[in-house]
């Protein structure tokens, strides 16, 4: 999921930001209004966060361009504790939804996935393999239904293998994948990362197919 954070407190900013990419999250930070509105109209997202409190130009002044300019991504904005006018401003320039500073970054992170559902109107099913199955608008797994926790590394190579379950994916198209285009990594890491996620959702789910690659199968009984 690609997040568009529009926020001028560089604190705040890099707090919300290191956490979604935690998440997996792909986000891109802008500092003022100016910036936000030019990214906002040129590159694409899945969910934008607007605080409206931005210098040079307001957070609602840019929604209302983003919504001019035919922008329909989901909005949740940011206000002071104190801020109903700018919280009316906002749902009234197209908002969707409303945080009050200060936030706990877990909801906000709740709140943006939710977004993204509304926003795809579940049309999209879940991938699944065998348990396995993979949300692609949040980004989450499960695991017999329940929520499946893996490190960023973990959560590329699951990802790459189920968007292309049942096939054979080549080692190193896959390393290049999972470390952004850098195939010199010790393939060794590779065969680390696919042990650690065999322990976490049966051995017999990752088949290795010595030669190639690896393939995500639904596995055995």
């Amino acid at each position: 999921m690609k997040v568009l954070l529009v926020e001028d407190d560089a604190l705040l900013a890099d707090e919300v930001a290191s956490a979604l990419r935690r998440q997996n999250f792909a986000v891109d930070v802008a500092v003022d209004g100016e910036d936000g509105q030019h990214l906002g109209e040129t590159e694409s997202y899945d969910v934008a966060v607007l605080d409206l409190g931005l210098p040079k130009i307001p957070g609602a002044t840019v929604l209302r361009a983003w919504r001019k300019s035919g922008r329909q991504l989901p909005v949740l904005i940011l206000t002071a504790r104190d801020g109903w006018t700018e919280k009316v401003d906002g749902f009234k320039a197209g908002a969707d939804d409303y945080l009050t500073k200060p936030f706990r970054v877990e909801e906000l992170i709740m709140r943006l996935r939710a977004l993204v559902r509304r926003s795809a109107g579940h049309a999209a099913p879940a991938i699944s393999c065998g348990p396995l199955s993979f949300d692609a608008p949040t980004g989450v797994f499960e695991l017999d239904g329940l929520p499946l926790k893996l490190t960023a590394l973990e959560w590329r190579v699951l990802q790459s293998l189920i968007m292309r379950k049942e096939t054979v994916y080549d080692r190193i198209e896959l390393m290049e994948k999972v470390y952004e285009g850098d195939a010199g990594t010790d393939s060794n890491s590779l065969e680390v990362i696919v042990a650690r996620l065999r322990r976490k959702i049966g051995h017999d789910m990752i088949e290795t197919v010595r030669g190639r690659g690896y393939r995500l199968i639904a596995g055995g009984s």
